[in-house]
């Protein structure tokens, strides 16, 4: 069993262990990064700032038969700030035609985008390799966390929820799209410019293309990545799709990687949200799992996967998770989010 929790200090060595299994900025495989990123999920989680582009969540799992953390998730509150713009591409098409040669073309066209009160994001979904083709699909639940988060507290996230994906590499693990664009016009690789861009993204503003780009100038290659998803990302595609999240025409400026969002309270589980009474009866029957929180502070949220199914507006659990539950603080009222697809 896993209990899905906020990050403890205490959790830098597992997640440090976990940075090596990801090339995501953010998590770093650099544990005074990390340890940083621990410290100030932590401020996060008690006492979230203002300007929600300062609050990061950072969610566990932990195996309770090890006591080890062998899954991470993040919620960046706010993604694109007036000192930390969000910048993407945004996939259009222009029409040409001429009546003199009756010939005409449509041209698949990329223009430069910058947001400034940008959307909530959600990334830094990794999960110990071990446990990728479990039976209690941990990385889903891992997951599917932030959204119970976010159901309990809405206040702290912005209306709309955005996640980006890696897109295809080459054999030698560059970006396409990076080759043939990126690189002409910053002089460097693709991922000393990542790194840069997180902490000062000037650059990117100042020598990057301002108008639109005809794909049909690019190499096949980086035109056929422009928008597609790394095989090792699809799991993440799927899931996102499946509780509502849509391409949004956006990409990755570096590697057209794509965009998914979707309105917060549009997203399945969240809209699935469910408050109230329970009990525990044996042998349940067309039981689906459930993600259950026990009633407990924003700073010191946990909860688990249980089979469930609501009747007479009651959440009625598999008592076999009964002495677990209890064991963590279970009381009178419960809140819970499905654990499924549409």
């Amino acid at each position: 069993m896993f209990l899905l929790r906020t990050v403890k200090e205490s959790d830098l060595d597992d997640i440090f262990e976990l940075s090596k299994l990801a090339l995501f900025i953010n998590l770093p495989r650099d544990r005074d990064k990390l340890k940083k990123k621990i410290s100030i999920a932590l401020r996060s989680f008690e006492k979230p700032s203002d300007d929600l582009s300062d609050n990061l969540y950072m969610f566990v799992a932990e195996d309770l038969e090890t006591n080890h953390v062998v899954g991470t998730s993040l919620i960046h509150a706010q993604h694109g700030s007036v000192q930390s713009p969000h910048f993407y591409l945004r996939i259009g098409k222009e029409k040409k035609f001429s009546t003199t040669i009756n010939t005409g073309f449509v041209h698949g066209t990329l223009k430069l985008g910058i947001d400034t009160d940008g959307p909530t994001e959600i990334g830094g979904l990794v999960l110990s390799e071990d446990y990728r083709k479990s039976e209690e699909k941990v990385g889903k639940q891992i997951s599917f966390t932030r959204f119970l988060y976010m159901a309990l507290f809405p206040d702290r996230f912005k209306d709309t929820i955005h996640s980006e994906l890696l897109p295809p590499f080459d054999k030698d693990g560059n970006s396409p799209l990076w080759e043939a664009l990126g690189k002409k016009f910053f002089n460097m690789d693709y991922h000393e410019a990542d790194i840069i861009s997180r902490k000062n993204k000037e650059f990117i503003l100042n020598l990057f293309p301002s108008e639109v780009i005809y794909q049909t100038l690019l190499p096949a290659e980086a035109r056929f990545a422009i928008g597609q998803v790394n095989e090792n990302t699809k799991p993440v595609q799927k899931m996102l799709e499946g509780v509502g999240f849509q391409f949004s025409q956006e990409v990755d400026p570096f590697d057209g990687g794509p965009h998914y969002k979707c309105q917060r309270d549009e997203i399945y589980p969240i809209k699935h949200f469910y408050s109230g009474k329970f009990q525990f009866k044996k042998s349940l029957k067309d039981a689906k799992n459930y993600l259950v929180t026990l009633d407990k502070s924003a700073d010191d949220f946990c909860a688990m996967r249980v089979s469930a199914a609501i009747e007479d507006d009651a959440l009625i659990i598999d008592e076999s998770y009964q002495n677990v539950l209890e064991k963590y603080g279970i009381n009178g009222k419960i809140k819970a989010i499905p654990l499924f697809y549409r």
